[in-house]
């Protein structure tokens, strides 16, 4: 048997365990909401239902690794995850695992319930892999690191004598022409508001022609008010409106979503920048000048460059690498 069907087989076992009739994962998820109030039972099996869909399908595995020429590497790889939404760091994992590279992982202490179950499955069915959970990397040959604009810096200087991907802060953008469809803008509302906001492929500023009304959003985004009654998120609501009301900062809101006018890609929790273009040279350069600074940009299919359709920011394939780095490909050159 091929490494690539091996692994696929593997991996099609570990997408058969991970369902709510698997006691242990219920456990997990529950425990994982426990320790980190972000980590809802909702939003952790959204995350592992789009794993499933996006991730662990065979014929989207096959048809992923037969663009590659795949072996196993020997080569031990170091893997710092991010932990700012649930099983972020699946994907660096599973790529690692493709190639049976001998791993140790640091997890984030906010995500080290979900992806330490995820590893044990995996290390469980395949006892080849060599993977250690660590608290510090050592003895590495490469590096793959996520973290904050403050961590990454850190990893420049602690990694720079080994090849490296190094991730910092990320944000994504949607772009509309005022003809979308209600079902569209619905699904806008998910690409916002996912997750509470957290991930770097949330959309943090939307684009807007000239005279669009934003108010209209607000109605396309009540499958989130219930946001109102989580505690932390409406913590986070409460002190950034009173902050732009302190500062007399013109925005809109409703009771759990805020709405900014702002040039800046980065918006604060419970918060989404907008600005207005008046052509689509104008969106165009704008997405040619801060390229290096976005994950995501949403729109109708083809409408702009390098965009995913509305709904599709949080449901990455196996080719949409972060940062638009392939991590198979670093790790098959090492």
């Amino acid at each position: 048997m091929n490494l690539k069907t091996y692994k696929v087989e593997r991996l099609q076992e570990l997408n058969d365990l991970l369902n709510i009739e698997n006691e242990n994962l219920v456990q997990c998820v529950r425990l994982a909401e426990i320790k980190n109030k972000w980590f809802t039972q909702e939003n952790v099996w959204q995350m592992i239902n789009a794993i499933k869909a996006n991730y662990l399908e065979p014929s989207k595995l096959t048809q992923w690794m037969d663009s590659y020429a795949l072996n196993e590497l020997n080569a031990s790889v170091g893997i710092i995850c991010a932990g700012n939404i649930p099983l972020v760091g699946f994907h660096d994992i599973l790529c690692a695992f493709v190639v049976n590279a001998p791993t140790q992982v640091k997890l984030a202490s906010k995500d080290e319930v979900l992806m330490k179950f995820i590893i044990e499955q995996l290390q469980t069915l395949d006892i080849t892999w060599q993977v250690e959970i660590v608290n510090r990397l050592q003895n590495y040959k490469a590096v793959i690191a996520t973290g904050s604009d403050n961590s990454h810096r850190y990893f420049e200087q602690y990694f720079q004598s080994v090849p490296n991907i190094l991730r910092s802060n990320r944000n994504s953008i949607a772009i509309l022409t005022g003809d979308e469809t209600a079902h569209e803008l619905d699904l806008l509302a998910h690409d916002v508001l996912a997750y509470f906001g957290l991930g770097c492929r949330n959309v943090s500023k939307l684009l807007l022609p000239e005279g669009f009304d934003i108010t209209m959003l607000f109605a396309h985004f009540d499958n989130f008010k219930e946001y109102v009654n989580h505690n932390l998120y409406k913590d986070n609501y409460d002190y950034n409106r009173t902050l732009l009301l302190m500062n007399l900062d013109k925005h809109l809101a409703n009771d759990f979503i805020i709405a900014k006018e702002d040039d800046n890609l980065h918006s604060r929790l419970a918060t989404i920048h907008y600005s207005f273009y008046k052509n689509n040279e104008e969106v165009q350069d704008y997405i040619i000048e801060k390229h290096e600074n976005l994950q995501v940009v949403v729109s109708r299919p083809s409408t702009f460059w390098e965009s995913v359709d509305f709904g599709q920011a949080q449901q990455p394939s196996l080719s949409d690498y972060a940062d638009n780095i392939d991590t198979l490909e670093f790790l098959l050159s090492l």
